[in-house]
């Protein structure tokens, strides 16, 4: 039987159909809902092994980044997303579905640390090919320390720390930084332009202490093959093999029996 993912639509939203591509071309089946439809009916939430929240502006980012769609995936979707991650489930959001996965207190969910994200340091909307390098959080996806080549696409992907630093530490004991961005040489790097965001200690991405609940700023759906990278193929940018190996270890997280 295929993964099932839920895919979560609302105002905005506009990378939906590359993700659900990316899940297709990784093996699984895809159905979409809008939120104004799984606030009426969250329960449809049970009949799923992953639960995607694709990129994109939504509601505009009026309130800031993802903040609106947050208060309504916790205030009407929070009881059935846990319930799905306490049956084996994998929740999943990329771009404005990271923010809206922080915003919603989702991830990092680490005792002591307040965290957002916020506007890039260059002040401005960044759209350039990132190297983002594996952690060993992520290591039952992809393997630590390679490169998983991915297009930044936001204007507010800085991650934010209260205690800077010292919450730095506290995720690294908590073993939740999912991924770094890297320079060409595959080293963790927050410098611009390898680091477009100038978030704090190069983190990319962030995943749950249970592995199954992750979140990243730059899209792995861009990259599914040698004709999406900047070089085509050539070697600086990898094979284009990546993306679709991400997908397919991410789909491998979610064993969820049906409740159907």
């Amino acid at each position: 039987m295929k993964p099932r993912v839920l895919q979560l639509f609302a105002s905005g939203v506009n990378c939906d159909r590359e993700l659900r591509f990316a899940f297709e071309q990784a093996g699984a089946t895809v159905v979409e809902h809008h939120i104004s439809t799984l606030m009426a009916q969250p329960e449809l939430v049970r009949d799923c092994d992953v639960f995607a929240i694709p990129g994109g502006f939504t509601y505009g980012d009026d309130l800031g980044a993802g903040r609106v769609l947050a208060l309504e995936v916790e205030r009407f979707l929070a009881d059935e997303l846990q319930a799905l991650h306490h049956r084996g489930g994998t929740l999943f959001g990329v771009c404005n579905g990271f923010q809206v996965l922080v915003k919603a207190g989702l991830l990092p969910n680490v005792h002591g640390v307040r965290l957002s994200l916020t506007w890039n340091t260059s002040h401005r909307f960044e759209c350039r090919w990132s190297r983002l390098k594996v952690e060993e959080a992520l290591g039952h996806i992809l393997p630590v320390g390679s490169i998983l080549p991915a297009v930044s696409a936001h204007a507010e992907g800085q991650l934010v720390l209260a205690e800077g630093a010292a919450d730095v530490a506290r995720l690294e004991q908590a073993g939740v930084i999912a991924l770094r961005y890297a320079d060409a040489s595959g080293e963790a790097c927050a410098d611009f332009p390898h680091c477009p965001s100038g978030t704090i200690d190069a983190i990319a991405g962030l995943v749950s202490t249970s592995g199954r609940i992750l979140g990243l700023m730059p899209h792995p759906e861009r990259n599914l093959s040698a004709q999406h990278l900047p070089d085509r193929g050539a070697g600086a940018w990898g094979t284009g093999e990546e993306g679709l190996a991400f997908f397919r270890g991410l789909l491998a997280t979610a064993k969820t029996p049906s409740l159907a």
